[in-house]
C-alpha cells in the first residue's frame, strides 16, 4: 500500500479585510458614543446698584436657609417647607407650580452661607421646570452706605 499524502494548500489570513472590519468596528463605536454635554441655565442677574426690584402682582419664591433647606411660598405668603430635601422633590414641587404660570418670575432667596450646591441644583430643577424669570433676592449692603 502505497499512502501518499496530499499536498497542503498554504493558508494565508486576510489580514487586509481583518483590518477593514476593525476600523468599520472602530467608528461605530465612535459616532454611538454619547458625549457629555455641559447644559447652561440662563439667569438674569438683578444689579446691586441700589434701585429697586420689580414689583410683581404674583412670582414664586424659593427660600433655601443656612443648611441647604429648601421652601417654597405658598399662596399665603409664608415659607412651607418641603416634605424631604431631594432633588427630585424640589423638581417635582416646581414642575406643579410651573404647569400653570412658568412665565411668572422666578426669585431665589437664599442665605448668605447657603451651600453653593443647594443654590445650583434650586437653578438646574427651576430651568428643569421651565421658568425663563429666575433671578436672586439680594439685601442692600449696609457698609456702602
Amino acid at each position: 500500500m502505497n499512502f501518499h499524502r496530499k499536498k497542503r494548500e498554504k493558508v494565508d489570513i486576510m489580514l487586509v479585510s481583518m483590518i477593514d472590519v476593525l476600523f468599520v468596528l472602530l467608528l461605530f463605536f465612535i459616532v454611538s458614543t454619547t458625549f457629555n454635554r455641559q447644559t447652561e441655565v440662563n439667569v438674569k442677574l438683578p444689579e446691586a446698584n441700589g434701585a429697586e426690584a420689580e414689583a410683581h402682582e404674583k412670582m414664586v419664591t424659593l427660600i433655601i436657609d443656612a443648611d441647604g433647606v429648601y421652601y417654597l411660598e405658598g399662596e399665603d405668603g409664608l415659607p412651607h417647607e418641603l416634605v424631604n430635601q431631594n432633588k427630585d422633590t424640589l423638581r417635582q414641587e416646581l414642575q406643579k407650580i410651573a404647569a400653570h404660570s412658568s412665565q411668572l418670575p422666578f426669585i431665589i432667596n437664599a442665605d448668605g452661607k447657603t451651600p453653593h450646591q443647594a443654590v445650583i441644583a434650586a437653578l438646574d430643577s427651576a430651568g428643569q421646570a421651565g421658568f425663563t424669570h429666575i433671578s436672586f433676592a439680594t439685601e442692600e449692603s449696609k457698609t456702602e452706605k
